[in-house]
C-alpha cells in the first residue's frame, strides 16, 4: 500500500509526539507514614499538574514500608514518621545520605469520640475505670504507638493501662477506632485528629514526658526514577509545600 509523503512525514510527527510524552511522563513511587496521607496526596497533585509525572503513594506504618524496602519493594523516596526507621534503612545503604532532610515535626493528643462525656486532662486519667479500650498504633514496632507508649512509661502509667490497649497497624487506624467507638480513647497524631469530624482532642501531650517527633525523608537507593524523586524532594522542601503541610497542622523544622 502506498501512503503519500505528506501523509508518512505527518504519522511519523505524531508517533514521535507521543513517543517524547510516554518518556516525558513518569512515575514516582513514595513510601509514606500513613499520618502524611492527606497533605501528601495534595501536594502530589500538584506536582503532577506541574510536571505530569504520576506520583504513587504507599502510605502504611513506617515500620511496614520501612521492611518493604528492605525486601527490595520498587519505592523512589522513604517519608517517615521516625528517625529510627529511617537510621535502620541507611544502616545497610538502601538511602541516600546525601539527600536525607529532617522536614517536619508533631507532637501526641488523647481524643475520644465527639459525643464522649470524658475528662481526661492527664495521662493519670487515662489510668482510670471510664476507660476501658484505649486505641495505639502498635507499640513495639509502629513510631505513633512507639511515641505513645514511651509517654505512658515516662507518666509511669503505662503498667495500668497495656492490658485496655486496642493495638492497631498504623495512627490512622488508631484514629478510626475512636471514630468508631470501638475505643474510648485514643492517642494519636495532632495532624490526624484535626482532619476528623468525629473525635474531639481531650489533651495535648506536653511536658518534659513528651516525645520528640521528627519525620525524615531521603531518596532510595536503586529507585527506578531516582531523577523523578529527587524533583519531587525538592517539592516537598519548598515553601508552597511548607505552607501545605503546616495547614494539616505539622511542625516545620528548619
Amino acid at each position: 500500500m502506498h501512503f503519500p509523503r505528506r501523509s508518512l512525514l505527518a504519522l511519523g510527527l505524531v508517533l514521535g509526539w507521543l513517543g517524547l510524552s510516554s518518556a516525558a511522563a513518569a512515575e514516582i513511587s513514595v513510601f509514606a507514614a500513613a499520618s502524611l496521607a492527606d497533605a501528601l496526596k495534595e501536594i502530589a497533585a500538584a506536582h503532577q499538574r506541574a510536571t505530569g509525572d504520576a506520583v504513587r503513594l504507599n502510605l502504611a506504618a513506617s515500620s511496614l514500608l520501612a521492611r518493604q524496602i528492605r525486601e527490595g519493594a520498587p519505592a523512589d523516596l522513604f517519608f517517615s514518621a521516625d528517625e529510627a526507621k529511617m537510621n535502620d534503612l541507611a544502616k545497610i545503604g538502601h538511602i541516600d545520605a546525601a539527600s536525607r532532610r529532617s522536614l517536619l515535626g508533631n507532637r501526641l493528643v488523647v481524643v475520644v469520640p465527639l459525643d464522649s462525656l470524658l475528662a481526661l486532662g492527664t495521662p493519670a486519667d487515662l489510668a482510670g475505670p471510664a476507660v476501658k479500650h484505649l486505641a495505639l498504633a502498635e507499640t513495639a514496632t509502629v513510631p505513633a504507638g512507639i511515641y505513645a507508649r514511651q509517654y505512658l512509661q515516662q507518666a509511669k502509667v503505662w503498667d495500668a493501662v497495656a492490658a485496655r490497649v486496642v493495638a492497631t497497624e498504623n495512627v490512622r487506624a488508631a484514629l478510626a477506632a475512636v471514630e468508631s467507638g470501638n475505643a474510648d480513647a485514643g492517642i494519636v497524631y495532632q495532624t490526624d485528629a484535626l482532619i476528623s469530624r468525629k473525635v474531639k482532642i481531650a489533651c495535648e501531650v506536653t511536658g518534659a514526658a513528651a516525645p520528640h517527633i521528627s519525620y525524615p525523608v531521603a531518596l532510595v537507593k536503586g529507585g527506578k526514577n531516582p531523577a523523578g524523586a529527587a524533583l519531587f524532594l525538592a517539592r516537598l522542601t519548598s515553601a508552597e509545600s511548607r505552607a501545605v503541610f503546616a495547614r494539616y497542622g505539622f511542625t516545620l523544622l528548619p
